[in-house]
């Protein structure tokens, strides 16, 4: 998994020379080498696209399902955490205040699970052509987009079907959700380097996720969390991108005030997250 360098690769072939192609591993800690993933980036279009076919591909509800799966959750949250439990909802339909977290967090679970599995899953074709690694858990976080175009379509049908038009806030919604991609790709890239070293990191994944859900303002409002804990609870960034979710989507109050500290965490994962797997792809290509 190590990175390449090319030389005399301008050379024409006629000259009698020929193109060089070195592999070595990274030479610093931030020598990252995103110039790399770009130069491929019609291999990141295939990785994608084949994403995308091979879970539709010989299903029986296909893109139904993307809908189901919030949905159904969305019913139980309303019923148990709503009317029997009577959870505040910020003077939101309770099916409107669960929708609107459950549809950027499906895509957050399904993304980070597809991210944590993406180097063993490819193990075959890491082991024998050389490619930027970096492609396969970007490829694995953008799969996920296509489910969440087809559940915030949905999502947007339903709340104007509540009558709630939306409003400026709605600009936001590109930045919360390149919000949670990155909060995927982060730690997603810590996971899936540490899943390649030990197999039995994927088994801890449904729990996370589960913890993080209810670290996450899903079946709740974040304004029940106490004011001096708040910035705390901001380091977790899909706090700040379901708040946002909310607000963008209904126009119903002010912007969260968690999406700074959310963003700052983001940043400190990612960055973490592209050293660590860098520094990690020269001895995972050995063992995976």
């Amino acid at each position: 998994m190590a990175s390449v360098t090319q030389s005399s690769a301008a050379l024409p072939l006629h000259s009698g020379f020929s193109a060089t192609i070195r592999i070595e591993p990274p030479r610093g800690i931030l020598e990252l080498r995103l110039r790399e993933v770009w130069a491929y980036r019609e291999l990141l279009y295939f990785f994608v696209w084949r994403d995308v076919k091979i879970r539709y591909k010989q299903t029986a509800i296909g893109v139904l399902w993307v809908v189901l799966q919030p949905v159904l959750t969305m019913l139980a949250f309303t019923l148990f955490f709503g009317r029997l439990a009577k959870l505040p909802s910020e003077g939101l339909p309770y099916p409107v205040f669960y929708f609107a977290a459950l549809v950027p967090w499906t895509y957050f679970s399904y993304a980070l699970q597809m991210t944590t599995n993406v180097v063993v899953d490819n193990q075959r074709l890491i082991t024998k052509v050389y490619f930027p690694r970096l492609i396969l858990p970007i490829s694995a976080a953008l799969s996920g987009l296509v489910d969440f175009a087809i559940g915030f379509v949905v999502l947007a049908i339903f709340t104007v079907g509540y009558g709630i038009r939306p409003t400026l806030a709605v600009l936001w919604l590109p930045a919360l959700l390149a919000l949670a991609f990155f909060t995927a790709l982060g730690v997603g890239l810590w996971l899936s380097a540490l899943n390649a070293l030990y197999r039995d990191v994927r088994y801890v994944i449904p729990f996370l996720i589960q913890f993080w859900m209810f670290a996450s303002p899903v079946a709740y409002p974040s304004s029940l969390v106490p004011v001096r804990w708040r910035w705390l609870y901001g380091l977790n960034p899909m706090a700040g991108v379901i708040d946002g979710f909310r607000w963008a989507i209904t126009g119903r109050g002010q912007a969260p005030s968690l999406l700074l500290a959310s963003a700052f965490a983001v940043a400190l994962v990612v960055l973490g997250g592209l050293v660590f797997f860098n520094r990690m792809e020269t001895s995972v290509a050995d063992r995976v």
